[in-house]
Formats: structure tokens, sequence, C-alpha cells
């Protein structure tokens, strides 16, 4: 079933622990991705990013998402990942998506309160959750974003004024992690995790989950983070399930791509101590 993040994050954010967003790019990702929440009974966020829009048009991922979302027998929530064109966004509000990400991490303070705040109280009316950030993950030498700048660290006093001049709904923070596979081993600022989470009432926030390591992102996910965003990590897993198959065959090569985001996904709801939404 589809509904929206509100409840799921105040359950995450009570009980510790964090719910994995996976990015869907095709028919195939999103539906391996319902059949592990489904399997061990646990809510999901399908995540598609508007940077994917190459692979997968929004109509196309519209069609699917509230397809496939629908018949899920698990809560699933349909989200629009690092939005960043206004129309773009209002498209997703208006055509069924339950939360968007307006993402002008990149512009000063003020421009992204603007913005941000523009896209809450239009999300608002239709009953639409929304997700912003402050500081900025930076990419990974993999990232497909375009986008390879450096990160900027989310402080204390940011988060919690934008909060107040936004009034938005969940907010994605920067502490180390970056998009894509990682260069160097990430160092994760738990000290300013603790306390950007006591700081702030509203569910926080991790993107840029892959390769950052079992033990980092199960203390963050215990540590105040309600939701961490995997891509990279799962298309890699589905890569080298089908090299390891060695097979010319178009049906085996697929099913042990499919195998590979399965096994992943159950992986990291593990890593994120993820638990059943009642």
């Amino acid at each position: 079933m589809l509904v929206s993040s509100k409840e799921l994050f105040k359950a995450a954010r009570k009980n510790n622990f964090a719910i994995p967003a996976p990015n869907f790019v095709d028919q195939t990702s999103i539906k391996a991705y319902i059949e592990v929440a489904e399997k061990l009974n646990l809510p999901i966020i399908l995540a598609y990013a508007e940077v994917h829009k190459e692979f997968l048009s929004f109509d196309e991922a519209l069609l699917l998402g509230k397809y496939y979302g629908e018949k899920a027998r698990i809560p699933a929530v349909l989200h629009l990942d690092h939005g960043t064109t206004k129309g773009l966004i209002i498209k997703a509000i208006d055509g069924g998506f339950k939360s968007v990400m307006i993402d002008a991490s990149m512009d000063c303070f003020d421009d992204n309160v603007k913005r941000t705040s523009e896209i809450v109280e239009y999300a608002h009316l239709k009953g639409v959750v929304v997700e912003a950030e402050i500081g900025h993950v930076g990419g990974g030498e993999d990232y497909k974003s375009k986008d390879d700048s450096d990160s900027i660290y989310t402080t204390v006093e940011e988060a919690k004024k934008f909060i107040e001049l936004t009034n938005v709904d969940s907010l994605a923070i920067s502490i180390g992690t970056a998009h894509g596979a990682y260069k160097g081993k990430p160092v994760i600022d738990f000290t300013r995790l603790k306390k950007i989470r006591d700081a702030v009432e509203i569910p926080l926030v991790l993107h840029g989950g892959s390769s950052s390591g079992n033990e980092n992102l199960k203390r963050c996910a215990v540590g105040g983070i309600s939701k961490i965003n995997i891509y990279t990590d799962l298309i890699t897993a589905a890569f080298n399930k089908s090299q390891s198959i060695k097979s010319n065959d178009y049906y085996e090569l697929k099913n042990a791509q499919i195998n590979g985001l399965k096994e992943c996904l159950e992986h990291y709801y593990g890593v994120f101590h993820t638990k059943q939404f009642k």
C-alpha cells in the first residue's frame, strides 16, 4: 500500500532504526525492492531521483511507483529524490508522489530557505511531505549526478534555523558520507549527528549510504537517522552477481542481477535495524 512517510518516520525516530530508500531505475529494480520488503514484512521508501530520468522518464517512474506501490502488501512510500526543478517537483506532488525532496543544498542559505518554503507550502496543501537538505553531500568518483563537489557539513545552528523558517518535514544532513563510490575511507561525524538529533524534532535523513560501512550505517540508524538512501551498492551487487555466473543467457543474467539487488537490500535492512510499522 502507498503511504506517507510521516508516521513511518515517527516510529523510526522513536524506536531508533532507519528505513532504506533504494533508488529504482526500472521495473526490475522496483519489483525486486518490494519483494524483499514483503518477504521481511518491513516498510520501504521507493525513491526515484530526478537525475535518473536519463534511464527512466518521470512519467514511467510515476506509473511504476503507483502501480507496484499500491499492490505492495507492506507500507511503501513513493518518494522523489533530489528534486532540483520546481516544475518537476510540483508535477510529482500533483501526480501521486507521497513524498518529495527539494534539493537546494548548493544554494546559499537564504535561497535554500526560499525555494524549500515554496515547495513546502504547496506540498502541505496536497498532504505531501517534504525533505530538504542543509549542508551538502558531495560525490564519490563513480557518482553519476554530474556533481562531484566536495561535501559541506551541516551545522546545528543552521539546521535549527532552517527548520523553523521552512516547516520542512524531514532534513537530510551532511556528516561525512558521499554519493556513489568512495575514493577513500568514509569518516562519519557521530558527535555532530548526536548534536543535531538532540537539537531538532523532525526526522533526519542520510544520503550517500553506499560504501559507508556496515558499522557506520548501523550507528547512524540507531543514533538518530530515520531514512538512509542506498543506490550504488545495489547496482554494484547486481552487476557483480551477473558476472559471477559466467553465462551468455539473457534470462540467467537478469535473474542474477535481481538476486544481487535483493541480497544487498536485505542485508541493509539488517544493518539499519528496520522494524515493522505498527
